[in-house]
């Protein structure tokens, strides 16, 4: 998951371990084939547009039967387990948990999102991407810059993923699985690019 695992200390943790920590305290963190990594303390940037994300939807869900989450929701994994930490998350219906060690991991999510880090952008393009997909519940996968302006989204389509990208603040992404739409220049609202 990291820029280069080669130049890090190498060491492997159980499962067991790893849920001990998750109990700990309020960082959250991701385990991966026994390597744990701390998933929060972002930048400001990656804040800015977690939150405008999860703020937008709300407010296009409201009164519907789904519901917003932000980064605090753990999603279950089988494909990588045990769960994951996106930046946001939408589940439509009954939201279904299943409890892992006292974490309640929801097992039906329909959009998944995350905003790209530079030490999280290869998982989330790969790893991550191929473990969310596997999931029945979820439509829509959209992956989010925070270096540009940038969105890309990735639609169930029967038994492929349809991928779009997004490229300028005057653009519209439609969420056709929760009927909402982001625009751009919401999500990257108070956004400053170098």
């Amino acid at each position: 998951m990291a820029a280069n695992l080669k130049q890090r200390p190498q060491n492997f943790y159980t499962v067991e371990e790893y849920f001990a920590l998750e109990k700990q305290g309020d960082k959250r963190y991701e385990y991966w084939d026994g390597e744990i990594f701390c998933m929060s303390g972002g930048s400001t940037q990656h804040a800015i547009i977690s939150t405008n994300i999860t703020v937008e939807i709300g407010i296009q869900i409201k009164g519907k039967k789904c519901r917003v989450f932000n980064s605090d929701q753990a999603i279950y994994t089988p494909a990588l387990p045990p769960y994951r930490y996106p930046d946001a998350s939408v589940a439509c219906g009954k939201p279904n948990y299943l409890k892992l060690s006292g974490i309640d991991a929801l097992t039906n999510p329909i959009i998944v999102i995350e905003v790209l880090s530079p030490w999280t952008q290869e998982a989330d393009r790969s790893a991550k991407k191929d473990a969310y997909q596997a999931l029945e519940s979820l439509q829509e996968y959209l992956l989010v810059s925070q270096e540009e302006p940038h969105v890309t989204q990735f639609i169930r389509q029967d038994d492929h993923w349809l991928r779009k990208d997004f490229g300028d603040l005057t653009a519209i992404v439609e969420l056709p699985s929760i009927g909402c739409q982001l625009a751009l220049s919401d999500v990257y609202e108070g956004v400053e690019f170098n």
